[in-house]
């Protein structure tokens, strides 16, 4: 196939070999299927914050810590430097991301750098080699689905003991090969611990995830991980061997009034990314 424009430095340093075939585009990147020696890998071309139909990107980059004391100040006051910084950052987190959960054993494509822009990272695929198929287009028994969330939400929950939201989880998130769910899509990845929005977009991530699996396993509707799980982290008590319950009691007496209604524009809006991704979806078939 013709290379693309944002690829074609990588081919010209010999970092990619040839560009095979393109994979999916979605609302914040284009995937690429490459090769790279050997190696067949997937270059993620992150799309210009202007043509991104990622919404709200401020909520999730809240509490991001620059290193760089000139950089964040840049980054506030909204400069055309400042505007290339948050874009680099926004690129970077993924990357970032993707290490640390890596080191926490949570199972996600293997990163190999990024250029420019362009993510270089493992291919997941199927027991044929193919492209693995995403959650969403996966049917089970309910055996396999009950042991796939139990699976889903020990990944979770070490993320949270890495100090990371996934922000944007769902069964469209979410690939499956031989050894079962690996977890993609990662530059809207959330500060735990400074990001006010955490805790609704964990109730969210996990929600999202439960109702899938439970369209084959009806009972895991019932559990409360999510708010299992929260709790132990306010706590200080969750760490990566905690074995959840999926049971929680809920404080009728002090109501969150403000994460309740966080939680009910998270689902709207994360309704409102799923229609219009079925939409592209439909008009590229």
């Amino acid at each position: 196939m013709k290379i693309p424009k944002r690829l074609l430095p990588l081919v010209e340093e010999g970092i990619i070999d040839e560009v095979l075939n393109q994979l999916m585009s979605g609302k914040e990147a284009t995937v690429y299927r490459v090769r790279c020696g050997d190696e067949i890998r997937c270059a993620k071309v992150y799309k210009e914050a202007n043509k991104r139909s990622f919404k709200k990107a401020s909520q999730y980059t809240e509490g991001r810590k620059s290193r760089s004391s000139r950089r964040a100040r840049a980054m506030e006051k909204g400069s055309k430097y400042g505007k290339s910084q948050q874009e680099q950052a926004w690129q970077n987190a993924e990357v970032d991301a993707l290490y640390t959960l890596a080191e926490h054993d949570v199972r996600v494509p293997q990163p190999y750098g990024c250029f420019d822009g362009v993510l270089l990272m493992e291919l997941i695929t199927d027991e044929e080699g193919d492209v693995a198929p995403r959650l969403n287009d996966v049917v089970m028994p309910a055996e396999q689905a009950i042991e796939d969330h139990a699976l889903m939400m020990i990944y979770i929950m070490r993320m949270l003991c890495a100090g990371i939201v996934h922000g944007d989880l769902s069964e469209f998130n979410v690939l499956v090969d031989a050894y079962g769910p690996v977890i993609i899509d990662l530059p809207q990845a959330v500060d735990a611990s400074a990001n006010n929005n955490a805790k609704a977009m964990l109730l969210r991530d996990v929600n999202n995830i439960t109702s899938y699996y439970a369209e084959f396993a009806p009972t895991l509707a019932l559990t409360k991980f999510a708010e299992e799980m929260w709790a132990l982290y306010e706590a200080g008590e969750l760490t990566n061997t905690t074995k959840l319950t999926g049971q929680f009691a809920e404080d009728t007496q002090n109501a969150d009034v403000e994460t309740v209604l966080a939680e009910i524009q998270a689902a709207f809006e994360q309704e409102q990314d799923r229609l219009a991704y079925l939409k592209e979806a439909a008009e590229q078939e």
